[in-house]
């Protein structure tokens, strides 16, 4: 069983199959992925490369063990986290702790009484109960929503939500479509202020050996995005760096991208790998 991060899966993927078949990889069984959500573009690339999925999984440190994931006996949608694990109830809730419908975004939260589950937060009560705010829900901070099917969709962190004129875009969504591009690896995207439309998409943008930075890059890359996604949620700004701040699990640290923007304090980055 192979179990890695997206981040890790990403950079295979710009290596492209020649490398996955490279290696004697028939004692394969199953290929799991944690730490942020997996972009529809690494599912479809792993089927060519390992002739199997990659089973998405979602869970947090306070939940103790997965939550939902995409089973190896249900078929994987792309772009999906999957369903909860037997036994667990999953929901969406507005910010008022009400059940949300089919299709709409929300909080991700899961009803208490799992086993796994933290019973406390060391010497911060009052962070135990903002998780548990809609009790007996614990509210994971997670934006998501749930299709027709129960598959539960990740948008993004609540606080990365970026509200665009008078539109909500989650920074995966934008982040997938960039990641399809043939001359991208990784990318990282935030909200940035803006007078006019109270924030603009910026996103930071890792290219692929060999890839020349350009500006006529970036207007592809915006092109590309509008026409796989919309208009709207097209990035107005483009930076090519050469890494993204992540934790050691891998996950990118918008927050940290988005200090480094603004010119602010990161915080605490003592999770950073």
């Amino acid at each position: 069983v192979w179990y890695s991060a997206p981040t890790a899966f990403r950079l295979l993927m710009a290596r492209g199959v020649e490398l996955a078949s490279s290696y004697d990889l028939s004692s394969l069984r199953l290929i799991l992925s944690v730490g942020e959500p997996l972009n529809p573009e690494v599912i479809s690339w792993a089927l060519k490369a390992y002739n199997q999925p990659i089973h998405d999984t979602w869970w947090m440190t306070e939940t103790g063990m997965i939550m939902i994931s995409n089973y190896p006996s249900m078929p994987i949608k792309p772009g999906s986290m999957g369903k909860p694990f037997l036994g667990v109830e999953a929901a969406i809730l507005d910010d008022d702790g009400r059940v949300l419908g089919v299709n709409e975004v929300g909080n991700l939260a899961i009803k208490k009484g799992w086993p796994s589950m933290m019973k406390a937060v060391w010497r911060r009560g009052e962070k135990f109960k903002e998780y548990f705010r809609f009790d007996p829900w614990f509210v994971s901070g997670d934006a998501a929503y749930v299709d027709e099917e129960g598959y539960f969709h990740f948008i993004g962190r609540v606080d990365d939500i970026i509200n665009t004129s008078g539109e909500r875009v989650g920074p995966f969504e934008v982040e997938s479509r960039l990641v399809e591009h043939p001359a991208v690896v990784e990318t990282g995207v935030i909200g940035k202020p803006d007078p006019v439309r109270g924030e603009i998409i910026k996103a930071f943008v890792v290219v692929k050996e060999g890839v020349r930075e350009s500006e006529e890059l970036k207007r592809e890359l915006i092109e590309f995005v509008k026409k796989g996604l919309a208009a709207h949620a097209a990035p107005r700004e483009i930076e090519f760096v050469k890494e993204l701040p992540k934790t050691r699990s891998g996950k990118i640290m918008r927050r940290v991208l988005k200090a480094k923007e603004l010119g602010l304090d990161a915080g605490d980055t003592s999770t950073m790998g």
